[in-house]
């Protein structure tokens, strides 16, 4: 049964490529030459370590904004041109935050998906969605989450798929996992998946993802107040706004790493 119990083995993993959207591509982590950084392009280093130097090939196809099906259309052909070692497959995202979506829908689409490509590469890890139950702007949402994480890991048993559990890592329900927008995680949220990442293929991690995190002063109300007021002016308003006129974040922007090349 595939799961996070960090029994799964892939052997010698000499190439990853990356599929998904904002999560994936790494939005929160902005690195010092203004690209985002990200758990996927952390756990390719740490999947580098492991093999002999120069050999280690990492694609990340994410884009921005992407929904499941632009994904399929746009990212999987090129993971299956690619043909890595492994792949990492988080989807679907976008389409549960829209109104109306109904998640056996998108995971039915998932699945096609996953069939799709581990008939054409090595590993096909698969992602689930976070507990939501801290986050302001998702948490009434944490039921259609849950409906399609527990899809995704259906899909995962039937496909053999280890699965990178975000629902189960505790860490990332504190609020310094996520960045001022409080839709995508922050360096050390990113840290923390990588780690959790690398843990599902079965690597020895120099830290442990679930570590607490260090005490906190706590806020009053007033300074509560003042940060959502902030938040919402900064980032709510904007997000709705790109909704309301149909743009995404991600459009014009292309993927930061087409091709399987060493670090």
């Amino acid at each position: 049964m595939a799961d996070d119990s960090r029994t799964f083995s892939a052997g010698t993993i000499g190439s990853y490529a990356a599929i998904g959207d904002s999560f994936t591509e790494g939005v929160g982590d902005p690195g010092p030459d203004g690209a985002f950084i990200g758990w996927a392009d952390r756990l390719a280093v740490l999947l580098d370590d492991r093999v002999p130097e120069h050999t280690f090939r990492y694609a990340n196809l994410a884009v921005r904004g992407r929904l499941l099906d632009q994904i399929v259309a746009e990212q999987v052909p090129r993971a299956k041109e690619l043909a890595p070692d492994l792949v990492s497959f988080c989807a679907g995202g976008n389409d549960i935050l829209r109104p109306g979506s109904d998640p056996d829908d998108v995971a039915e689409r998932f699945e096609r998906a996953v069939a799709e490509l581990t008939d054409a590469v090595g590993t096909v890890m698969v992602t689930t969605g976070f507990d939501t139950r801290g986050i302001p702007v998702l948490r009434h949402l944490r039921g259609k989450i849950a409906t399609y994480t527990a899809h995704v890991r259906a899909v995962a048993d039937r496909y053999d798929c280890p699965v990178l559990d975000l629902w189960s890592l505790k860490s990332v329900q504190d609020r310094r996992a996520w960045d001022g927008d409080r839709l995508h995680l922050s360096p050390e949220g990113h840290t923390r998946v990588a780690l959790r990442a690398a843990q599902v293929l079965g690597l020895d991690v120099p830290a442990d993802p679930d570590q607490a995190w260090p005490p906190m002063a706590p806020r009053n109300s007033l300074e509560a107040r003042r940060d959502n007021i902030q938040w919402a002016r900064e980032h709510l308003v904007p997000w709705i706004g790109r909704r309301l006129r149909g743009e995404s974040s991600g459009d014009h922007v292309e993927a930061k790493r087409p091709d399987l090349l060493p670090l």
